[in-house]
């Protein structure tokens, strides 16, 4: 192989790795999933963290809302996201997310764990979030 079709072949496999790597990330598809399964618990009507701030991940448009004290997320703006410092862990440790809790099966609750027990979630999680809001955390 030439030394010409050897960089081509080079910057074609770089730049379809880079293309691969910056794909549109879905709210239904990515990023819905992902709060379903450690969000929602909590972060919905009835929940412990509802109830104290008022922040729901029930449907896009809760998610946009934000608490009750304003926006969470700032399209366009990982950095500016406080959700995403919260799942970063990049927050005052009593208000990082996820919270850690159990479920009482006698009572049919969930118990959110008191102090700082919040866990992280997986980088593969982080890094959707923070793209997705990168991206304009759009409804797609």
């Amino acid at each position: 192989m030439s030394s010409k079709k050897t960089v081509y072949a080079i910057t074609l496999v770089a730049f379809l790795t880079a293309a691969c790597s910056q794909r549109e990330i879905s709210y239904r598809r990515d990023i819905n999933p992902i709060f379903q399964a450690n969000c929602a618990i909590c972060h919905t009507p009835g929940g412990a963290g509802y109830a104290k701030s008022g922040f729901s991940v029930g449907t896009y448009q809760d998610v946009m809302k934000g608490t009750r004290y304003g926006s969470v997320v700032s399209p366009g703006s990982s950095v500016g996201s406080t959700l995403v410092r919260l799942v970063k862990h990049q927050a005052d440790t009593t208000i990082n997310m996820p919270k850690n809790y159990t479920i009482d099966l006698t009572q049919h609750d969930n118990i959110v764990m008191p102090g700082v027990n919040a866990r992280q979630l997986p980088e593969r999680d982080i890094e959707l979030i923070t793209k997705w809001v990168d991206q304009g955390a759009k409804d797609n």
